[in-house]
């Protein structure tokens, strides 16, 4: 979750879906040309014999995969589980890349917990010391501890540089070199480590080109040039906040995006219920409200799902409260946000979303500069009132 934004195989016998639990079976049918969810061994959570064969067994025919986003340093897969009373399908995590030692050890031990609990990784990948540091030989590197991981029974998604059309980033606003560098990710994976799957995830268009931000494209420079799809002379609302970034669809696995409710009124800080649609309307670039644009934002969904045939995911999403703020109260703003990230009309309006993370947080966020909960699990009542809203579409490890 960016600091400035509003905004982590298996050979044979079993498919994935007797595996994951919760989806209906009379639910629409996905496009005819989504990836399947292919054959998978029957093995326990934890097993080090199972090994994914290819990162597109685990698209969902129909649904979407459930997914959590953990504070690792404070919490762990299996508590989280037990207070959902379900185990996440996905769990996302952040690292600086290259790694360093530390953060190596890290990822071991996250990758620990999922097999433990049966759920996907998604590595959240940050080129922090900028993009020229993302090498040929790091992305091999990468690609051949993620099949490590992947033969030991534990599917991992890249979500590389992440919100990259954003200026807050060392790696943001750098059309060329962003591109050149996914690209020498992805090949390495896609060579070396194909029970891995590439995630391109944007930040939010809304406010777009995010002028002020220290790592915002130089007027008049290449990266500008690029940027400036009008062809006025300027970056500004007008020019597409996703196109110059796009890596091209062989390259690209998912698609996927952050999508949170701060509130309704900037600056934030007040506990605010979401206006009705917000989620979707957020995704398909038609939100109107406080972080919305004066013109339309492209559709994403329409975009960079339907037309590039790509399963679409909301890498994260959660809704804003403040304890001891002003405003609603926690359960209102919760549960009306959640009811619409949960919609069973997705089914069949989006048919290409097929992944949702909640960002399962409690931390101080500098917009506000106080702490937010973002949790739906650490309150009994919350969490009851969120298990019990969970739609049946929904996947979960088994």
């Amino acid at each position: 979750m960016s600091s400035r934004t509003v905004s982590l195989v298996m050979i044979f016998a079993l498919p994935l879906a007797a595996l994951l639990t919760g989806c209906a079976g009379d639910t629409a049918e996905p496009p005819a040309t989504t990836s399947s969810v292919g054959a998978a061994v029957d093995a326990p959570a934890g097993s080090q014999t199972s090994a994914w064969r290819s990162a597109e067994e685990i698209v969902p025919e129909s649904g979407a995969l459930f997914g959590v986003s953990l504070d690792w340093s404070e919490d762990s897969l299996a508590d989280y589980a037990d207070r959902l009373g379900r185990r996440p399908a996905v769990a996302v995590s952040f690292y600086g890349f290259p790694m360093e030692e530390q953060e190596r050890t890290w990822l071991d031990q996250a990758v620990e917990q999922a097999a433990e609990v049966g759920s996907i990784l998604l590595l959240t990948l940050e080129p922090r010391s900028g993009l020229a540091a993302v090498t040929g030989e790091v992305a091999t590197d990468l690609a051949g501890v993620l099949d490590g991981y992947n033969r030991r029974g534990v599917p991992t998604l890249v979500r590389f540089a992440h919100e990259m059309n954003g200026s807050w980033y060392s790696w943001g606003q750098q059309p060329a070199a962003y591109v050149a560098a996914y690209r020498r990710v992805a090949a390495a994976i896609h060579r070396d480590a194909p029970g891995s799957a590439m995630v391109w995830a944007p930040n939010y268009g809304g406010g777009y080109p995010f002028a002020g931000g220290e790592h915002q494209a130089e007027a008049g420079s290449a990266a500008a040039r690029a940027l400036d799809t009008d062809g006025d002379g300027v970056v500004t609302q007008a020019d597409d906040p996703y196109r110059p970034y796009w890596p091209g669809r062989a390259h690209v696995d998912w698609v996927g995006m952050s999508v949170y409710h701060w509130g309704a009124e900037y600056p934030w800080g007040e506990n605010e219920v979401p206006e009705p649609t917000k989620f979707t309307d957020l995704i398909r670039g038609t939100y109107d409200g406080a972080a919305g644009d004066e013109r339309a934002v492209p559709d994403f969904y329409a975009e960079y799902g339907e037309q590039e045939r790509l399963p679409l995911a909301v890498t994260e999403t959660a809704a804003f409260h403040a304890p001891g703020g002003s405003g609603a109260g926690e359960m209102a703003v919760k549960q009306a946000w959640w009811g619409q990230v949960f919609d069973d009309d997705h089914v069949a309006t989006m048919p290409w979303l097929k992944m949702i993370n909640w960002f399962d947080w409690r931390k101080h966020e500098p917009e506000t500069d106080a702490v937010v909960d973002w949790t739906v699990t650490r309150s009994p009542d919350v969490a009851a009132a969120f298990r019990a809203d969970l739609p049946d579409w929904l996947h979960f490890a088994g």
